[in-house]
């Protein structure tokens, strides 16, 4: 039940899981993303304004969804995102 709340709230799934309403789970969804996107801005603000909004918002979607993050801490995210762009980075020069 609790991975299914994960899978949502990380947009890895667009089933809402049992027990909860669509609604309050888009504002879950909505938060982490908020919160990884402030998190991450603060520490690569000039990633942001490089590639502009949509593709800023892509990026933040992509790692939220993909990323292995498990920490409580937004604090946390900064080493997770560089990780994240490694991997990617890798994927795109394979």
């Amino acid at each position: 039940m609790l991975e299914d709340f994960y899978s949502y709230v990380r947009g890895t799934t667009e089933v809402v899981p049992a027990g909860y309403d669509e609604p309050g789970m888009r504002a879950y969804r909505y938060l982490v993303y908020l919160g990884a996107s402030q998190m991450v801005e603060a520490h690569f603000p000039e990633i942001r304004q490089q590639l502009g909004e949509p593709a800023w918002k892509d990026l933040i979607q992509a790692f939220v969804r993909q990323s292995a993050w498990s920490s409580h801490f937004y604090g946390d995210l900064k080493d997770e995102f560089l990780a994240f762009i490694a991997r990617e980075a890798d994927r795109s020069d394979a």
